[in-house]
């Protein structure tokens, strides 16, 4: 990495951290802890944070850290991407840095993350999230998942780009910051518009944040569902974009994440498929009685937490929540806002 003018880029122009916070009363003062060791290492950083109509202390706790940070106190629930857009107006900033409320950025990452934009050809760079506490099987099966989805991230910029970045950490280049619509993932657009600008986006493992993953599979159904309708909705809107980028690059979007936002219609077609097979040898009737009892088994069991079958439990879930957000998508179910969970 090349030497950097801390708080400061090559070109003169400065760097600006977003977030934006609903009801986060637990999370901010660590939050805000965070921000100043940050501030300490590149002084010059400007914060903003964004709520949106919260109900509970958030507000005033932004307020009392404005000698840290921009506080935007909206009265009216607008959601993330409204909220966003609105704090990234207020800065003349070059390099714009993204997170959540409840996430905190390893301080000696932020010198590298800046230092990334020296290379002209790189528009985004996607943190690595690491997740703590993993106090129950929803939070395990979580974190494994996160694992898994940080190796495929940063395979695909070995090739060149990964396909877009999550709003826990990520940074861009505000130069055609994308206006994005109120029901679609701001970070997804944001972070994948720069490779239709022919840059690169990328995964950087040496930028590290932190969160508290969520215990509740209730809570992280929801999530799963709410977030895939919205990225759904979000693939239809840029469309025609992902049809212009590389054959790579396609390859890359579809086997990544559509195939993903398929895969409870995969289960169920493959289930179905091996019934019409049973029925070629007139086993129809006993496969489809092994694959429900098996899955009676499967929810039984996992509803109880025997070890083994709850994380098989808890995959299939999280497919089954993808699925019923893609098919919310689909008949035009838009979300605008978000939940706070309250088991992270």
């Amino acid at each position: 990495m090349p030497d950097l003018n801390i708080g400061r880029l090559p070109t003169g122009k400065g760097v600006a951290l977003f977030f934006c916070a609903y009801n986060e009363e637990k999370s901010l003062p660590e939050k805000i802890k965070n921000i100043q060791a940050l501030k300490e290492i590149c002084p010059e950083m400007e914060v903003f944070a964004y709520s949106d109509a919260s109900t509970d202390a958030t507000a005033s706790i932004l307020e009392n850290a404005s000698h840290l940070l921009e506080p935007v106190i909206n009265q009216e629930r607008l959601g993330k991407a409204t909220g966003m857009r609105k704090i990234v107006a207020m800065t003349d900033a070059e390099i714009l840095i993204f997170t959540d409320a409840n996430v905190l950025l390893q301080p000696d990452s932020l010198p590298g993350l800046i230092n990334y934009f020296s290379d002209p050809e790189i528009g985004c760079v996607a943190g690595t999230l690491v997740y703590g506490a993993m106090d129950s099987t929803t939070a395990k099966v979580g974190g494994w998942y996160w694992r898994l989805e940080e190796k495929i991230k940063y395979l695909e910029t070995i090739t060149g780009s990964t396909m877009g970045a999550d709003g826990s950490i990520f940074a861009r280049r505000k130069q055609k910051y994308p206006d994005v619509p109120p029901d679609l993932l701001d970070d997804m657009t944001t972070s994948i518009s720069v490779i239709f600008d022919s840059l690169r986006c990328i995964s950087a493992k040496d930028v590290i944040a932190y969160e508290n993953a969520i215990s509740s599979s209730k809570e992280e159904f929801n999530r799963k569902k709410r977030i895939s309708c919205r990225a759904f909705s979000t693939y239809l809107y840029l469309r025609d974009d992902l049809k212009k980028m590389s054959f790579l690059n396609r390859f890359k979007f579809i086997s990544h994440k559509l195939i993903r936002w398929w895969g409870g219609l995969f289960i169920l077609v493959g289930a179905f498929s091996l019934v019409l097979w049973g029925g070629t040898i007139g086993m129809a009737l006993p496969i489809f009685s092994a694959l429900f009892v098996g899955a009676l088994f499967v929810v039984f069991l996992g509803r109880m937490g025997v070890s083994g079958v709850s994380s098989i439990y808890e995959v299939l879930l999280a497919i089954f929540a993808t699925g019923l957000g893609v098919a919310e998508s689909i008949r035009g179910r838009k979300y605008r806002t978000w939940e706070t969970a309250n088991t992270r």
